[in-house]
């Protein structure tokens, strides 16, 4: 088979997991600087991937020209068009599966990520639980080039330069004269976000530090219980509906850290290299979502003594009875030591 000279990459969706794909392809293309990378995701992630080296990006239409299985034909034409002597699939859902195979039978190389399905499915069920870390994402996705004879390194990480505010983000967040710390309550899925009368707590008892305090989210829900969560805080600014979202990524690479469920925005801030406290309800680190290249004692877990069935889901889309206050049992008090411990 002749050389590989440019991979396609596939991960459509969601937020939080195309952004576990942007560490592994910064480190390929430092050790690969002649491979060429195209990236095929939604239109709303080009900007995970502005400013790596080589890479390029290409917005899949899943609305119209690549929708339903005459898109997907109409997706693997324009992706040969392209050039494109290989697929790594990262996402392995039946989208991208079609669209590997078409270019298997074209005669390309193609590999796809292992998602270890049957390790999740014992960590998180309620009998005979099998409680032990599982792979993470990234390196199961490191694996994937592997198979296409890309070894990647990803120990040693290179994180960007913190963006350069523009004079409108300024106008949002004000000068950077303090600590900036970001906060992000919500995700998903119920059952994976913080109650949020504990979270007033402690915006309320970290707003009495010398810091600034962001707060992400998105919707009209979300930006009205961010301003309650403010709760006439001067040091507190909601930046949920002020900015687009390339001038959101460059705040957030300017945090000095980020308190996030295990959501999207946890996973935006760890491939920006900024330091990630993450909280934990219905789901667990150890299924292999935990953020890139942060400390296990940044991920804050439920209780397991007082609730032994945890992790109940891999994404907290399962509601087990019982289980709907798991996150109380993580303290104020805990998540603030734990954010002031890493600032000072």
């Amino acid at each position: 088979m002749s050389k590989i000279e440019h991979i396609g990459v596939i991960r459509l969706s969601a937020m939080g997991d195309v952004a576990m794909t942007v560490p592994v392809l910064r480190a390929f293309s430092l050790r690969y600087p002649e491979t060429k990378i195209t990236v095929v995701s939604r239109p709303f992630f080009k900007p995970f991937f502005e400013g790596i080296p080589n890479v390029h990006f290409f917005a899949v239409d899943l609305k119209e020209r690549h929708k339903g299985f005459i898109g997907l034909l109409r997706l693997f034409s324009d992706l040969r068009k392209l050039g494109i002597d290989a697929i790594a699939d990262l996402h392995n859902v039946l989208r991208s599966k079609i669209v590997r195979n078409l270019f298997v039978l074209s005669g390309k190389k193609a590999a796809f990520t292992d998602k270890g399905r049957a390790g999740k499915k014992a960590l998180t069920r309620a009998e005979n639980k099998i409680f032990q870390p599982l792979k993470p994402m990234v390196e199961r996705h490191c694996e994937t080039f592997g198979k296409l004879g890309f070894s990647i390194v990803i120990s040693q990480p290179v994180f960007p330069e913190k963006a350069t505010l523009s004079s409108e983000i300024i106008s949002a967040t004000g000068n950077k004269n303090e600590k900036w710390i970001g906060i992000a309550p919500f995700a998903q899925y119920d059952s994976k976000v913080y109650p949020l009368d504990l979270m007033q707590k402690v915006i309320d008892g970290l707003s009495q530090g010398k810091f600034k305090i962001l707060l992400f989210g998105g919707g009209e829900k979300e930006i009205q219980q961010l301003n309650q969560l403010k709760n006439n805080h001067e040091n507190v600014m909601v930046m949920a509906g002020k900015l687009k979202f390339q001038q959101e990524l460059d705040v957030i690479s300017n945090l000095d850290i980020m308190l996030s469920m295990d959501s999207g925005n946890a996973h935006i801030a760890a491939m920006l290299g900024v330091n990630v406290i993450t909280l934990w309800g219905a789901t667990h680190p150890y299924a292999g979502f935990s953020p890139f290249d942060q400390p296990l004692e940044n991920c804050i877990t439920s209780d397991r003594e007082k609730y032994p069935k945890l992790p109940t889901s891999v994404y907290g889309n399962k509601k087990i009875e019982g289980y709907h206050d798991a996150m109380r049992s993580i303290l104020p008090e805990t998540i603030i030591d734990t954010i002031k411990k890493e600032l000072i």
